[in-house]
């Protein structure tokens, strides 16, 4: 028989979670929620690539693995250092070494051949840097400007390179969670992702500018009295990029000038944007394919979005990652065309359209919704165009 107490006792329910738990468990489900359309979005950008890439004969995956600097990359990840393609003596050592190197991992520890390690670490670190965007989002504007800013980044015209074995996706998954441990405190961790970043790309030194002009910043503020965690994680941040450059420098005999001799041998040096405005010229002359005025146009408009960054007056590590990574665009020679490659990791430069966008959809939700679908329209087919029928680096 069952204790009359046993019958009358008040059912055991599970204790009510804290306010911070449930705080966080809000904050991971609108993180996921972020992540999530980020997902979706660049998965319909290679449906549509797949569909004209179909049409034109051409293995997509190879298209995303294979192309450009990826089999650079690659052969850096299988080979190691100290190839030359062709006979311009261009050199691998003008890529940085993070990527390969994790190509390499994956391959080692997996049965992914170099094209798929490739992609594998790619898309994992596009996601990964999707939800530090979201993070530095939220903690500034609130979640939903996070997620309209993943959004956004998702759907820019050259966001097709976020799918592919470039390093740009690891660059601004660094750069993005050094900016969040900037902004939350956290001088470690803000300094050894900067080390990170400046260890994926040449502008990666961005990332460790804007930690050092941020740690400046406290300093100055604090009169000097800050943490010793403050102080380590200011010295990490350059270390990456700076031992690269060294690295480079001591095997080609030139210790702080032989990394720019490499760059230079493949048309790249910063000339105070002189061979930016040749191409220019040129183009207003005589015209060109529709990548060229399309790497206009999105340069032009990175140069607005951060004249609205600045007057929207934003953290100062943010104003100097998205300045250095702008002013690298502009002031620095080369392939014209893939400069807008260079500014995928310039997330901030988004803020202001983003916090725009939150707006318009709060106003007129069908205008917002016009306006996301204009954009991942224009962002799939101008991808889809870029790697089957553009013929044009990246």
């Amino acid at each position: 028989m069952t204790h009359v107490s046993t019958v009358l006792a008040p059912p055991v329910t599970a204790p009510e979670p804290a306010p911070g738990e449930r705080a966080r468990v809000s904050l991971l489900r609108a993180s996921g929620v972020a992540v999530g359309l980020f997902l979706g979005a660049r998965l319909a950008g290679a449906a549509v690539l797949t569909l004209l890439a179909e049409a034109a004969g051409r293995p997509v995956l190879a298209l995303l693995g294979r192309s450009w600097d990826s089999v650079w990359y690659l052969g850096i990840a299988a080979h190691g250092y100290g190839h030359a393609l062709g006979r311009h003596g261009y050199s691998d050592l003008a890529f940085f070494p993070l990527y390969p190197a994790l190509v390499r991992a994956v391959s080692e520890v997996s049965t992914l051949g170099g094209g798929a390690a490739g992609l594998l670490v790619s898309w994992s670190a596009a996601l990964v840097a999707a939800a530090g965007l979201y993070a530095v989002g939220a903690l500034l504007y609130g979640r939903p400007v996070g997620i309209a800013l993943v959004l956004l980044w998702g759907l820019l015209p050259h966001s097709v390179v976020l799918s592919m074995a470039y390093t740009e996706p690891v660059l601004a998954a660094c750069a993005a969670w050094s900016l969040y441990a900037v902004l939350t405190g956290r001088w470690l961790w803000a300094g050894s992702l900067a080390a990170l970043a400046g260890l994926a790309r040449p502008n990666g030194f961005a990332v460790a500018a804007a930690v050092l002009a941020a740690a400046g910043c406290e300093v100055w503020r604090r009169r000097g009295r800050v943490s010793h965690r403050l102080w380590t994680g200011a010295a990490l941040a350059p270390l990456g990029w700076t031992a690269f450059l060294l690295w480079v420098g001591r095997r080609r005999g030139d210790l702080l000038g032989g990394y720019f001799a490499v760059q230079a041998r493949w048309g790249s040096r910063f000339d105070l944007g002189r061979g930016s405005l040749r191409f220019v010229r040129t183009l207003l002359l005589h015209g060109g394919r529709v990548v060229f005025p399309m790497a206009l146009l999105l340069v032009a408009a990175g140069v607005v979005l951060f004249v609205l960054l600045v007057l929207d007056r934003p953290p100062l590590p943010l104003l100097v990652y998205s300045g250095v990574l702008l002013l690298v665009v502009l002031g620095g020679s080369g392939i014209f065309e893939s400069k807008p490659r260079f500014l995928l990791p310039a997330f901030p430069l988004l803020l202001p359209p983003a916090r725009a966008l939150v707006r318009t959809a709060k106003a007129r939700p069908w205008h917002a919704a016009v306006l996301v679908a204009s954009l991942a329209g224009l962002s799939y087919l101008y991808g889809a165009y870029l790697l089957v029928l553009g013929n044009a680096p990246l």
